[in-house]
């Protein structure tokens, strides 16, 4: 098997700008496309001096709109820039592009024997901006007209399943170089695990332009290599992931590969983005993954997928972890293990028999906070925006249950001593306190109360900006992230997490 190469899409505006990328992350990448669609229209007409500038090879592309590019002034102009790019061949393969990018539908005999002539390789490309592509293998060999291309296929999923299908078609296609990637949040992991597509390359964008073709799904090289440890990932890999929707940021993916790192173990932790728990489980059951941490919407969905439960995940009624073996999937519950560490080292105690405990939600976390809050001890109220979810899960316990809402701020002042928020409100996002990122926006904090949320992305939220201006004691959820992967670590591997946390 072939390393796929790591390529750098440069979009910046000038050919300094990007020559400037490529030498910023020059140790992270093999080879770097420069983007033409996105250069100033002066700066277009230099391109041939790129080469020159940087010391890696080169990919020519100037893509079109319809293939999700920024070129507008048609054909001719394009083909023309082409051919500007393309002539003047130094005797120094070094100084020339070592790549350029034709659509399927795009071909120009003068230019493919130019290319074929200065030892350029032709990349065939095919893009879908908005539905998923079959037939994988029948249309790369259709795109090998000369038999030197490279066929490249690019398209937006518009489920999990249309991923899944990009790995089980790829297996047959074995015979020659090509590249494969599903593009947005679905296919991001096909950029990680393009080594399993037998893909030529996987691309990335610098965090600098990112933004600038946002709905591709690029990760930054460096985030590539150092996170998920790129280079190293091969057919004898094991892998694990985390799954959710939206999963927009997650950190799990550091700590555990980390911790992989460390201990020596050939093994790599994905994301695996989806809103279907069905469809979670096929890819992985496809590509072979072996263990999953499942987070919102689908601790509690995902118990109805499962051939196994554990006590503790049973009595909480959901899972975080789950696990393949010979007879299905097995789950776990680490959340409660996470929550309660986390929680009596804020406190300072784990004795809360005299404490009156709000919390916030009624998903898949908070079942988890429940369970732990029982076995400490301590009095609670279930606050949530469906009353009769609170009502389920407070009858469980014996606690008391209201609707998340400003006319039940009396209530929430009887059980303010600890306040554990639970739902995703406030969940990546840096603005003030509103309606619509802080559960309690109704509330106003004494000071006395002690507030724990269990989000971690951004660090400070909305509601505990304000608690901590009220002059209360806030913690985030990262801790309990931590102690939670931690837990599962230990049940993917069997190995102790210990000594693997660097931070």
């Amino acid at each position: 098997m072939k390393q796929p190469l790591i390529c750098l899409t440069l979009t910046g505006k000038t050919l300094e700008e990007d020559a400037a990328l490529v030498r910023k992350y020059n140790q992270y990448i093999d080879l770097a496309e420069l983007r033409v669609d996105f250069l100033e229209e002066e700066e277009q007409l230099y391109v041939r001096r790129f080469p020159s500038m940087v010391n890696i090879p080169c990919v020519l592309t100037i893509r079109r709109k319809i293939d999700g590019g920024l070129f507008f002034s048609g054909e001719i102009s394009r083909t023309m820039l082409f051919g500007r790019a393309l002539a003047f061949a130094d005797q120094n393969p070094t100084k020339n592009f070592a790549y350029v990018d034709f659509e399927e539908d795009y071909h120009i005999p003068s230019l493919q024997d130019a290319a074929l002539a200065f030892g350029v390789r032709i990349i065939r490309s095919c893009h879908d901006m908005e539905k998923p592509i079959t037939n994988l293998k029948a249309l790369c060999n259709e795109m090998r007209k000369t038999g030197y291309e490279i066929p490249k296929i690019a398209f937006m999923p518009t489920t999990l399943a249309d991923v899944t299908n990009l790995f089980k078609e790829s297996e047959s296609i074995t015979e020659y170089d090509h590249i494969l990637c599903a593009m947005g949040p679905l296919g991001q992991v096909s950029r990680i695990l393009s080594y399993k597509l037998n893909s030529y390359l996987t691309y990335t964008s610098p965090e600098e332009t990112n933004s600038n073709i946002p709905s591709v799904g690029h990760l930054d090289p460096v985030t590539l290599n150092n996170v998920y440890h790129f280079r190293d990932l091969n057919e004898h890999t094991t892998l694990y992931g985390i799954t959710g929707w939206p999963l927009v940021k997650t950190s799990s993916p550091e700590i555990h590969n980390s911790g992989y790192k460390a201990k020596n173990i050939n093994a790599v932790f994905i994301p695996v983005r989806s809103p279907s728990i069905t469809d979670v489980l096929d890819f992985s059951r496809q590509i072979g993954i072996q263990g999953l941490a499942v987070t919102i919407p689908h601790k509690e969905t995902v118990l109805a997928e499962l051939a196994e439960l554990d006590q503790e995940a049973g009595e909480i009624g959901a899972s975080n972890t789950v696990v393949r073996k010979n007879s299905g999937w097995a789950g776990y519950n680490t959340d409660a293990y996470g929550f309660r560490k986390a929680l009596t080292e804020f406190l300072g105690t784990d004795r809360l028999r005299h404490r009156r405990v709000a919390i916030l939600g009624a998903g898949g976390a908070a079942k988890a906070v429940a369970y732990v809050i029982k076995q400490l001890g301590a009095r609670a109220c279930i606050f949530n925006r469906t009353v009769s979810n609170a009502k389920v899960l407070a009858e469980r316990y014996g606690f008391e249950y209201a609707l998340l809402d400003v006319d039940s701020v009396g209530i929430l002042e009887q059980y303010s001593d600890i306040i554990i928020q639970t739902t995703s409100k406030g969940m990546n996002t840096a603005a003030s306190s509103n309606k619509e990122n802080d559960p309690v926006y109704f509330y106003q904090f004494h000071g006395n109360e002690k507030l724990f949320d269990i989000i971690y992305v951004p660090e400070i939220t909305p509601v505990m900006m304000r608690a901590a201006e009220a002059g209360c004691k806030v913690c985030n959820g990262m801790k309990m992230l931590k102690y939670q992967g931690y837990r599962q670590f230990k049940i993917f591997t069997g190995v102790d997490y210990e000594g693997s946390d660097t931070k």
